[in-house]
């Protein structure tokens, strides 16, 4: 059993270092608050902008798409150490991490050139539209309609959770186009300037943190789409949902399993406080239990990526995706309900600090925030479901 590098992908790591040592952006930006998901502010848009020119945007996709035809192993390097230096690629995750793709995979030529290299470049953000105050988790249920009307589409809904909507240029959105068949067929996906009549964001603070705005509701008032604007084939968006959903999950292990790694660190450096009771946190055997469980967990969930990534070198299938989603975004969710039930009442100032879970906060507010890493690229009871039927073999019902 191999578990290091080769001498050649650590010179691409060696590279990529280097390369960022001297070009990643001030520790001053970085720690600017962030508006929403969408919102690009100058430096980030050139900082994105340098990626692409350097090909350290999307390593693995060829130069002129931003990357340098990077193997797998070489892809997983790369972010591994972005993650260790918690430098972002993008400030619109969801533009670089999953519309861009579901675009190189389904779009047409024109639309490539229209929106793919504009996305990549930074020069226009996005949003999201799947889930609705009906369908959040159940995205085949959804009852947005798009109605076909000679050379447009008319469309009529709701979408809530948007991420960074009131920001965004354009949102992909998944729309009903056929009300008659199966809920899984009769789905398509619309490419929407934002700036429609009839497209309006309502944003709403996050409990954890008025001043930021990520979340909208939008709603979609007889808002026409041209039908150029169609991405992929009509009635066959489920497939798409399907290939979006994939290109959020494929990397999201890494961040858990170094989320996780850091809030054990924390965890550990928490311990030579004073707790509740008022001796050390470390000389109370629960908590020391709970941090050793924890750490097992961390390392076992970075241990269970890579297996399931060398599964995936080899063509095998790789039910470890799921697995991970799962167990992750708990994982982590785990370590900060550990943390802030240690410390008690003292959990909840801001001023103490805690781990970073999206933002920085106290011990009680990342608690919080975890919830949130329990949903992108399918919530949990929706792994579990996939877990039950597609690795397990159970029946539905």
């Amino acid at each position: 059993m191999k578990l290091k590098y080769s001498e050649s992908e650590e010179a691409f790591r060696a590279d990529l270092v280097a390369w960022l040592d001297a070009n990643a952006p001030a520790k001053e930006l970085l720690a600017i608050p962030r508006l929403s998901s969408a919102h690009l502010p100058d430096w980030a848009r050139e900082w994105q902008r340098t990626l692409f020119d350097h090909g350290w945007l999307v390593p693995g996709w060829p130069p002129e798409l931003g990357g340098r035809n990077a193997s797998a192993t070489e892809q997983m390097i790369y972010f591994e150490e972005m993650k260790k230096r918690e430098i972002p690629r993008s400030y619109n995750p969801q533009g670089l991490g999953i519309i861009a793709p579901s675009l190189l995979d389904y779009g047409t030529e024109e639309q490539k050139q229209r929106w793919l290299l504009p996305t990549l470049k930074a020069e226009i953000s996005w949003s999201l539209g799947m889930s609705e105050p009906g369908a959040g988790s159940d995205l085949a249920s959804l009852k947005t309609k798009a109605i076909l009307d000679g050379d447009h589409f008319v469309v009529n809904g709701q979408k809530v959770w948007t991420s960074g909507a009131h920001h965004s240029d354009w949102n992909m959105c998944f729309v009903r186009t056929d009300p008659d068949a199966p809920k899984h067929k009769g789905i398509s996906v619309l490419i929407i300037d934002m700036q429609s009549p009839g497209v309006e964001p309502r944003p709403f603070p996050e409990l954890t943190d008025p001043d930021y705005t990520d979340f909208n509701e939008v709603f979609l008032t007889d808002v026409i789409v041209p039908k150029e604007n169609l991405l992929g084939e009509m009635n066959q968006g489920w497939a798409l949902a399907g290939g979006s959903l994939a290109h959020e999950r494929a990397m999201l292990w890494i961040d858990y399993a170094y989320d996780s790694a850091q809030g054990i660190e924390h965890l550990v450096a928490l311990g030579n406080q004073i707790g509740p009771n008022g001796t050390p946190l470390r000389d109370d055997p629960k908590f020391r239990a709970d941090v050793a469980s924890l750490y097992v967990d961390s390392q076992g969930l970075m241990l269970m990526g890579y297996r399931g990534f060398s599964k995936f070198l080899k063509g095998r299938s790789a039910p470890e995706h799921s697995l991970l989603k799962l167990f992750g975004g708990e994982t982590v969710q785990r370590i900060m309900l550990t943390g802030t039930e240690a410390q008690g009442v003292a959990s909840l100032d801001d001023a103490a600090g805690g781990p970073k879970v999206h933002r920085t906060g106290s011990w009680a507010t990342s608690y919080l925030r975890s919830f949130g890493g329990t949903i992108p690229g399918g919530t949990s009871e929706i792994q579990r479901n996939i877990i039950a039927e597609r690795v397990l073999g159970l029946p539905r019902g």
